[in-house]
């Protein structure tokens, strides 16, 4: 395996008006796809697109998402989102995430996602997606 690859990135991110509740706290469902979004640039940090992985005929799905919510973010808080592979290994990914605004930890979680094809069978990662020496 290649040592060159990417398990850990960055990714910045200012709060939208539209994402926050009527409190004016960023609503809990938009953490997950600030993760997403985490998850899909760590690909492409790694010379790969989402786009193009679907395209090969395999996707990768949520098994498990746990979320823990430490503080608020709000509106036009800018947030940095880390994500990081912990493994990657077989059919599955397990990602952990930490979101910070300045240099306070607000949200964690981690998400085991395993990869199938367009039938939803259960198929073995790519060799690019594959990190056994973690």
């Amino acid at each position: 395996m290649s040592h060159s690859r990417i398990v850990d990135h960055r990714l910045s991110h200012r709060v939208r008006y539209h994402e926050c509740d009527a409190q004016g706290r960023v609503h809990h469902a938009h953490y997950l796809l600030y993760f997403e979004n985490g998850r899909v640039e760590l690909m492409r940090a790694n010379a790969r697109s989402y786009k193009d992985f679907e395209a090969s005929g395999l996707m990768l799905v949520i098994k498990k998402m746990e979320v823990e919510y430490l503080l608020p973010a709000e509106f036009d808080d800018l947030l940095e989102i880390s994500t990081c592979v912990e493994k990657s290994k077989g059919a599955r990914i397990i990602h952990r995430y930490e979101i910070q605004r300045a240099e306070t930890l607000i949200v964690r979680g981690i998400s085991e996602i395993g990869c199938i094809d367009r039938t939803g069978a259960v198929k073995r990662l790519p060799e690019f997606l594959q990190w056994s020496d973690l």
